[in-house]
């Protein structure tokens, strides 16, 4: 269903309709100037006008670049059936049209249909295909038609060249970039400042700022002159990062050779001193750029949105685009996506299908990044299914993107619709869009969370065909998809067979394994691991030793636990806040006080201070066994510190008051959940209401006392079965014995029988 779907569910019956049929019924006003080829007569009533290959060769051509791709398709059946052959100018025409709409595999099939005419394609045609299926994140298509081009004969001059090094390095292979740059000379073609750009380009990408410079020292010395382009590269390149006064240097270096800047390398500063905190520095780069006659575009504003967007500020971030509106600079796709983006990040479900609206009404048509950021907002709604929201993709006529793929295939693994992933990155693949880490993470930590491992290496096959190996977060997932057979040598042998597969066993896939197996108390193998970790020299973290002192608690392995935190301060490794969590709690739970002081001081010497799942340990700790004043002193001091106990640590503290009858400070600690926006669960209910019911029972008790005690508990009962929660069998006990007196058999009977009922189902 498309976007009117989703308005609909949210009754906008009219704002669905208004804009659904403004997206959908868009279109470009065709130019006036191509009109149909009419036939032209001499006064005699005699033509003397034919179109021949000529005129329709220019008219396909000019259709094409004005967009009229429909009618320049239907001018090439046209000329075919009058008799004329297309020559090569005629199909790269037609070629260029398909793959600037995205329509790579009707222009592949008019490249075979070529083949098919006798109408050997030229350099210009492999250069156009070669460079959109690169942009298309189709690199090894590319390299096919790269392979057929040597074999057909075809001659590589400069543009396929520097085409092929804007996508080897696109498609990550820098080496065969380099390779390519250095061919040029034996193909006796001269880089030109293209050439350079595309290669520092690449370099900047990368990170490698001394290999850009290099390069741009170069072309100083052949006399080949840098461009805004080539500059803005190497900014850019700056920027990211982090190293923004050299970033600066070079926007004055390009001053002193009277390039001016434009306004995409003063957006590249100003974003990037952003992003640093710098505000009144990109502040003072914003004046500069008016003072030097440049205005506002699009990229100044959305990198000031995005600013305020990282700050969860959408408030202020409409307030600009609407002054910047009144000045007279009309917002573009990218500023409405943005808007779009930060609106359902901050739960603004409204707003961001305002901005979608305000798109449609200012003719700006969905791309395919816009309407990835309206499913990924609708998808963590939850309140759409994934078949509705792809669907919309469709209706708009936009072709998926990778980002799209990846994040559908993620909804369907959450959802455990496996069967639909699949179908997905089997049609992505179909659809030449190029799987990449990301979509197999997804894919394969989806199959491998339903237990299907040999499905999730089956997919891990296929992504080594294209050069990707599997990395720490699939060996994460399928190690952990292993452990619920809790057997070790399965374990071990998953992890033996990815590294097999091209995994870098690294300290991060090694920290995994251990984890893996002290989660499950075999610390006898995790040591055979970090014993063959070490001979590797690959030396234990805090990672490593984290889960070792786990998985000594969790097999109670008390000494052998404290003697890794010893060896760990032996061996010059600090430990953090997670480390004396684990001490703490596995020590409380032992009831080894004094200890447990002992390595808390320790904390406090070292200079960490606790936080608040710490705290959450040793309030729970002190609570469960008995130690009420110092879970209380925890508490004050945690609440005092400004941090906020988790819906767990208040449930130890209220039982604790409600095991000694002290129902008013239990109700108290209640209401500080609601004030802290801390949810009470189940169990919070459980303990109230057994502890007001317990209390009512005291014999001593007066009759007001009591019916004041069992309507605590009744309002209890009412509200935990309003928030959907079902009480334990201890809680329905309670209630039954407390109400089940003479004069209220009847409801506790009315009562017992409604919460079964929410029970069963």
């Amino acid at each position: 269903m498309p976007l009117a779907w989703f308005l609909s569910k949210r009754d906008d019956f009219d704002r669905a309709k208004s804009l659904i049929d403004e997206i959908l019924g868009f279109r470009k006003k065709k130019d006036c100037a191509f009109r149909k080829i009419d036939d032209m007569n001499d006064d005699d009533g005699t033509t003397n006008l034919e179109p021949n290959l000529v005129t329709y060769t220019t008219l396909i051509s000019a259709y094409c670049k004005q967009h009229g791709l429909s009618e320049a398709l239907s001018l090439y059946e046209e000329m075919i059936s009058d008799g004329f052959l297309p020559d090569v100018v005629t199909y790269s025409s037609i070629i260029n049209g398909l793959c600037k709409r995205g329509m790579l595999t009707e222009a592949k099939a008019l490249l075979r249909e070529m083949d098919k005419m006798g109408v050997n394609p030229n350099h210009v045609v492999y250069a156009i295909l070669v460079d959109s299926l690169f942009k298309a994140g189709s690199a090894w298509e590319s390299f096919i038609y790269q392979s057929q081009m040597i074999v057909c004969g075809v001659s590589f001059d400069l543009v396929v060249c520097t085409t092929l090094i804007d996508g080897l390095f696109k498609a990550g292979k820098s080496d065969e970039a380099e390779a390519m740059f250095c061919t040029l000379a034996k193909l006796n073609c001269i880089p030109n400042n293209i050439t350079y750009t595309a290669m520092i380009d690449g370099y900047c990408k990368l990170g490698d700022m001394d290999g850009a410079e290099s390069l741009l020292r170069d072309m100083e010395k052949k006399q080949v002159v840098p461009n805004v382009v080539t500059y803005s590269s190497i900014i850019n390149g700056y920027t990211k990062k982090g190293m923004l006064d050299v970033a600066v240097r070079i926007m004055k270096k390009m001053l002193d050779q009277n390039i001016m800047p434009n306004a995409y390398i003063y957006a590249t500063l100003i974003d990037g001193h952003l992003k640093a905190g710098k505000q009144d520095a990109a502040v003072d780069l914003y004046n500069e750029m008016k003072l030097n006659g440049l205005e506002e575009n699009s990229f100044i504003v959305d990198a000031f949105i995005n600013n305020l967007k990282r700050g969860r500020k959408m408030e202020e971030a409409e307030g600009l685009c609407k002054y910047m509106m009144s000045k007279g600079l009309l917002l573009d796709r990218v500023n409405y996506t943005s808007l779009m983006d930060g609106f359902f990040k901050t739960g603004r479900e409204s707003a961001a299908f305002t901005m979608a609206e305000k798109m449609a009404e200012t003719g700006i048509k969905f791309d395919v990044v816009a309407y990835n950021v309206l499913i990924n907002g609708l998808l963590r709604l939850g309140k759409y299914d994934a078949e509705s929201v792809y669907s919309g993709i469709r209706e708009l006529g936009l072709a998926p993107d990778r980002a799209t793929y990846n994040t559908m295939i993620n909804a369907y693994c959450k959802q455990g619709k496996l069967e639909n992933a699949i179908k997905l990155w089997n049609e992505m693949k179909g659809h030449s869009v190029m799987p990449n880490s990301i979509t197999c993470n997804i894919l394969v930590g989806g199959l491998s969370k339903a237990g299907e491992t040999e499905r999730a290496i089956d997919v891990l096959n296929e992504m080594l065909l294209w050069g990707i190996c599997p990395n720490v977060t699939i060996h994460r997932a399928l190690l952990n998809a292993c452990s619920k057979c809790e057997r070790a040598d399965t374990i071990l042998q998953m992890h033996k067979r990815l590294v097999g597969m091209g995994l870098k066993a690294n300290r991060e896939v090694y920290n995994s394994l251990i984890t893996v197996l002290c989660g499950l108390g075999m610390t006898k193998r995790a040591t055979l691991v970090l014993n063959n970790m070490t001979k590797e020299g690959i030396s234990a973290d805090t990672v490593t030793y984290n889960a070792l002192i786990h998985g000594h608690f969790k097999s109670s392995h008390i000494e052998k636990a404290l003697a890794t935190y010893t060896q760990m301060l032996n061996e010059g490794v600090s430990p953090g806040i997670r480390t004396y969590n684990l001490l703490l709690g596995g020590l409380l739970a032992a009831g080894l006080m004094s200890k447990a002081y002992e390595i808390l001081s320790k904390m406090k010497d070292s200079g960490l201070d606790p936080d608040a799942s710490l705290y959450n340990t040793l309030i729970s700790g002190h609570g469960k066994i008995g130690n009420k004043k110092e879970a209380i002193k925890f508490y004050c001091e945690m609440v005092t510190k400004g941090l906020v106990p988790k819906t767990s640590t208040y449930n130890v503290l209220i039982e604790d008051f409600a095991k000694v009858g002290k129902m008013d400070q239990a109700r108290e600690l209640l209401n500080e959940m609601q004030v802290r926006r801390v949810p009470p669960n189940s169990s919070t209910y459980d303990i109230l209401i057994c502890g007001w019911c317990n209390l009512s029972k005291q014999p001593e008790l007066d009759r007001i006392s009591k019916k004041t005690y069992r309507t605590e508990a009744r309002t209890l009962f009412a509200e935990m079965n309003e928030k959907g929660f079902v009480p334990c069998e201890n809680t329905l006990a309670c209630i039954s014995s407390t109400f089940a007196r003479p004069g209220m058999v009847v409801d506790a009977k009315h009562m017992l029988k409604d919460m079964y009922k929410r029970k069963q189902s």
